[in-house]
């Protein structure tokens, strides 16, 4: 708690104190226990001081970690394996989840309302609410996720209530389907459940509510994201579709270098927009095709994602960045103007 807020420490009187003081000692408490020591520690990785920075990295005990020729890099490369040896971001981030995220069956009780589309006393939003393996199955495909066959995708997702097992039959609402009618709806049965185990997958037989599942035989079905029930359940709701905080803005037009690769830009075209949920490919009136993207780094993963994993390293150019200009009214004429239709009847 020392760390966070108006809290400050010094080391002259090694005592804390709620505001700054005239000591040039005093410091707040993140500043002096967390952000000082990581940027000492930068810097002297980046100035090759290793006199001073193996001694740190020692009392840390970090050192006994790095392998003999790890301490013979310098400068960025030496600097990246020393924060990667000391505070792996994997583990990190790990951490945060479990100590600060709720635990579904916490989160899904005050959720329901902002994931349900239907009636939030029916009984598939009652099993979402209580997280009940036992109930319903809901489950909300996020994210389509190519496989090592090409064209292939896992349909990759989490179980909000009851369970999804290899071989049952699924009711697949995609996100254009309306309640009561056929459109954008399917019934297909599931040929496998796997786990996602960072690039491995590991087939397991069934999957409860509160975790995540890739599932195997449903890409035909699903473009990008949908809901999954069970086959019976002809009154379930779809979830809600995930709303971003950015839009696809920056629009860059592509081509391949040789013209004969054209038929592999527009099939990896095609899977590069079902495997990201924010990219946007389409064709413009002028025949270009235009990949967009949320900003230019995300833009540059999905343009190298294209070229290497969907294209078969078949090499693309990428023109500047593309903007379409519309007309449109602005304000009001200070004058009425009259004019005739081409036929002088109106």
């Amino acid at each position: 708690k020392k760390l966070w807020g108006d809290n400050f420490f010094d080391p002259a009187t090694k005592k804390w104190t709620t505001s700054a003081t005239d000591s040039a000692t005093c410091k707040r408490g993140f500043n002096q226990f967390c952000y000082e020591p990581i940027k000492q520690v930068i810097n002297l990785a980046m100035n090759d001081n290793k006199e001073k920075l193996f001694p740190m990295l020692e009392k840390l005990g970090v050192l006994s970690k790095l392998k003999a020729d790890d301490k013979e890099l310098m400068g960025k490369p030496l600097m990246k394996r020393v924060m990667q040896t000391w505070l792996p971001a994997s583990v990190a981030l790990l951490e945060m989840i479990v100590y600060y995220l709720p635990s579904p069956a916490k989160a899904q009780t005050y959720r329901v309302d902002t994931l349900y589309e239907g009636p939030l006393d029916d009984p598939y939003a009652t099993a979402v609410r209580n997280c009940d393996p036992e109930g319903p199955l809901m489950m909300y495909v996020s994210k389509m996720i190519p496989t090592a066959d090409s064209g292939r995708f896992f349909a990759f997702g989490r179980v909000f209530s009851g369970k999804i097992a290899t071989g049952s039959k699924v009711r697949i609402m995609g996100p254009n389907y309306v309640p009561g009618e056929k459109k954008d709806l399917f019934t297909k049965a599931v040929q496998r459940t796997v786990l996602c185990m960072g690039r491995k997958q590991e087939a397991v037989e069934d999957v409860p509510c509160g975790n995540t599942v890739a599932l195997v035989g449903l890409d035909q079905f699903i473009a990008k994201t949908a809901t999954l029930t069970g086959a019976d359940n002809a009154d379930a709701h779809p979830m809600k579709a995930m709303k971003f905080s950015v839009s696809p803005v920056v629009r860059v037009a592509v081509e391949p270098k040789v013209a004969s690769d054209l038929p592999k830009l527009v099939e990896g075209l095609k899977r590069l927009s079902r495997s990201d949920p924010m990219v946007q490919c389409q064709i413009e009136e002028t025949g270009e095709h235009i990949v967009a993207g949320a900003g230019e780094l995300h833009l540059e993963i999905c343009l190298k994602d294209l070229q290497d994993d969907f294209m078969g390293g078949a090499e693309i150019k990428v023109s500047e960045p593309v903007v379409s200009f519309r007309e449109t009214v602005s304000g009001t004429s200070d004058h009425v103007v009259m004019s005739k239709s081409p036929n002088k009847h109106n």
